[in-house]
């Protein structure tokens, strides 16, 4: 390896990996095994179980924790499987405080699972002010254990001051995780603005083909959690198989090349949807007029990824309309994959948060998401343009 800093895109390719050592193969192999033969007793060469370790998971594991600049990479079979893992780090009974905007599988998680099975309490707290410590203090209590950010969110791309919110959450000993999913590990690196732990939702961007389903998590350097982390990751077993550690590995290797692409076209279909008359909102941090454009511009110096929100000028039915019209865009939940796809949040991704909760953070039936693929823009705009006539 060069003995200067690599960059996120020969990281993607080359960062902690090796080609097989019995093989030579250039491409680590899928290893199905589920045992490993040992030498004696408690004496093998690295695995003796795959649900406690796997060549193939490891090689995707190691990719990933170099992209995010951590510690050690942690594959579950779902993004949701990693949230669980990583709550079971917390004694019962214990605080998290959560972003207000987030995804609705994790809000779920959180507040319909995890409070009955493990007696958490949760409190959704609006981050997306000027002094976040003013906030955080108001909401802090003697059992707060963990503060859950993400940025940019889920489906408003609100951003979160992360170096703010981790120096308040290390003066109080509070474990500190930002969900990194929308901006990914080449945007974004929350372990640098010192978060303690990072998530994806390794179906979306790292994996970027929507034919994988999975989730990671990366613990900064020198990190107290990651032997904890490794122990649930083994004992509770919600692991990324070795198949789908492969794919998602696969994946991760053009991630830089991609989120170059989503971003360039995205940035120029949220310009060109601000100007449309039949469009009331736009929210894309590369936007100048987004809020927090300058701590975009901070936090997401690469680039401000392919995800776009907005609210169509118009009626329920009206939305409804747009979002059923399009012929480039699939109207489908998820995202990050190289097709470009839209939802209502309303009533897919976010239906599992109340409707007043929805009505109070603007997410209204009008409010559509898109996720931009890698297709040419300007078939996305006409795409986006034809179906905008109601």
């Amino acid at each position: 390896m060069p003995n200067h800093p690599l960059k996120k895109a020969t990281l993607a390719i080359h960062g902690r990996q090796q080609v097989d050592p019995s093989t030579g193969a250039v491409i680590t192999p899928v290893y199905l095994s589920t045992t490993f033969k040992q030498s004696a007793p408690n004496q093998h060469q690295g695995y003796d179980y795959s649900r406690a370790g796997n060549p193939t998971r490891d090689a995707y594991e190691n990719c990933i924790a170099s992209l995010e600049n951590g510690d050690q990479g942690f594959a579950f079979s779902s993004g949701l499987g990693g949230i669980a893992t990583i709550i079971d780090l917390l004694p019962t009974g214990s605080h998290i405080i959560l972003s207000d905007d987030l995804y609705g599988g994790s809000y779920r998680l959180f507040d319909k699972v995890r409070r009955k099975s493990a007696g958490i309490e949760i409190d959704s707290v609006d981050l997306n002010v000027e002094n976040p410590k003013e906030a955080l203090e108001k909401y802090k209590k003697p059992n707060t254990k963990m503060l859950w950010i993400e940025t940019p969110s889920n489906p408003l791309l609100k951003l979160v001051d992360l170096e703010e919110c981790t120096r308040w959450a290390k003066a109080n000993k509070i474990i500190s995780v930002c969900d990194n999913t929308f901006a990914s590990p080449i945007l974004q690196n929350p372990l640098d603005l010192g978060c303690d732990m990072v998530l994806h939702s390794a179906t979306k961007y790292i994996g970027g083909h929507s034919d994988v389903v999975g989730g990671m998590v990366v613990t900064a350097k020198d990190s107290p959690y990651s032997e904890q982390l490794r122990f649930l990751q083994m004992s509770v077993g919600s692991v990324a198989s070795p198949f789908d550690s492969m794919m998602a590995h696969r994946g991760a290797k053009t991630l830089a090349i991609r989120m170059r692409t989503h971003s360039e076209s995205a940035i120029k279909i949220a310009e060109w949807l601000e100007q449309h008359p039949k469009i009331a909102d736009v929210f894309y941090p590369g936007l100048t007029s987004h809020p927090q454009h300058a701590l975009a511009k901070k936090q997401m110096p690469h680039g401000f990824g392919g995800m776009i929100a907005f609210t169509i000028n118009g009626t329920p039915e009206d939305t409804k309309h747009f979002a059923t019209s399009t012929k480039l865009f699939t109207l489908a939940e998820s995202l990050g994959g190289v097709e470009s796809l839209l939802e209502q949040p309303s009533t897919m991704t976010h239906a599992s948060i109340p409707k007043t909760t929805r009505a109070a953070l603007g997410i209204t039936d009008q409010l559509i998401r898109l996720s931009v693929g890698i297709e040419h823009v300007d078939d996305l705009i006409a795409d986006l343009d034809q179906a905008l006539q109601f």
